[in-house]
């Protein structure tokens, strides 16, 4: 197995030792699962509260003044998360600087696109087209990973991808579509490619980095990237505006928090069906702040994505179940 001595060879020569094979990662464990479905069950929870901050602070900033104030205000949590592991500063030293480079170029377009999806469209119709990202991971996770996942991961992940389907099906009804829907929607498919990306190079980097080094990086750069951005010109933030940037910027190191723990924890291709959840408070939060009540067809994909993140669960349970009842041999 790899890290295990090898044994000694018969005879009297000496004989060199091979060279050690790459580790492997460690298979998840039932539990490590049940608790990164968890974890990514609360932070998409998060990332629904912090793209409504973002929507709300996109009437009065540009996109690059919200990227500032997302990242730098993101770092306190971080770092009294990192504080509470007993990890700082001893997390920040990186064995893979290259990596958290290409995490970083990935994760901060997606960032962008999505600012810029959320500023065209409405909070439930841009988180919908973030859901192409788990479908996209799949596939991503089986080849850059080689990942295995099941009949049951591959067709749930397809099943909610239905749902979104479904959802956004009214929003290209009538004759034509307005400029401001084509503009959201190229940057929702766009930022749904850049995550499916960011998220197989993040279980890439949890082989060797702590989940919080991976969150104060991606925090710190963005921070330095939207920085660049005050040349071009910001606003200056009222006290509401002012409250939408700063909470954008704490629920979304909460909710990065639980992402990458999540992936330390569980497959990527095992988590991407539970994304699909966050539509539901997407639907919620669009009626109760903007007033926007979703069709028919909206509330039948809702439906279909709920059922498709309850699927692996119950699975689970099933094959648990059924090994546990089957006959010794």
């Amino acid at each position: 197995m790899p890290g295990q001595t090898p044994e000694p060879s018969a005879g009297p020569q000496s004989v060199s030792p091979p060279e050690p094979l790459p580790e492997s990662p460690p298979e998840p464990t039932p539990s490590g699962i049940r608790s990164g479905v968890l974890l990514r069950l609360v932070s998409a929870g998060l990332f629904v509260v912090m793209s409504l901050f973002v929507r709300l602070a996109t009437v009065e900033a540009p996109i690059g003044q919200i990227v500032f104030y997302r990242s730098a205000f993101a770092l306190p949590p971080i770092v009294a998360y990192l504080m509470w592991r007993r990890q700082f500063p001893s997390a920040l030293k990186t064995r893979q600087p290259v990596g958290h480079l290409k995490r970083n170029l990935y994760g901060g377009a997606a960032m962008v696109l999505s600012f810029i999806s959320l500023a065209y469209l409405p909070l439930a119709l841009a988180t919908a087209l973030g859901f192409l990202a788990p479908l996209f991971a799949v596939p991503a996770a089986m080849l850059f990973l080689r990942e295995r996942p099941g009949a049951v991961a591959i067709g749930a992940a397809l099943t909610g991808f239905a749902g979104v389907v479904l959802m956004l099906a009214p929003a290209f009804e009538g004759p034509t579509l307005d400029r401001n829907t084509i503009i959201g929607v190229a940057a929702g498919l766009s930022m749904a490619v850049a995550t499916a990306a960011g998220r197989v190079e993040i279980k890439t980097l949890t082989a060797t980095e702590a989940p919080g080094t991976i969150a104060f990086y991606f925090a710190l750069l963005c921070a330095l990237g939207g920085l660049a951005s005050l040349p071009f010109g910001w606003s200056t933030p009222t006290a509401h505006s002012l409250a939408f940037l700063v909470g954008a910027g704490v629920t979304g190191g909460l909710a990065h928090i639980t992402m990458t723990e999540a992936m330390a924890r569980a497959p990527v291709s095992t988590q991407a069906p539970f994304d699909y959840t966050a539509m539901l408070w997407a639907l919620i939060l669009d009626a109760a702040i903007f007033g926007l009540f979703p069709s028919p067809a909206s509330l039948a994909g809702a439906f279909v994505i709920a059922a498709s993140a309850l699927v692996v669960p119950l699975a689970g349970r099933f094959t648990t179940r059924s090994e546990a009842l089957r006959p010794a041999r």
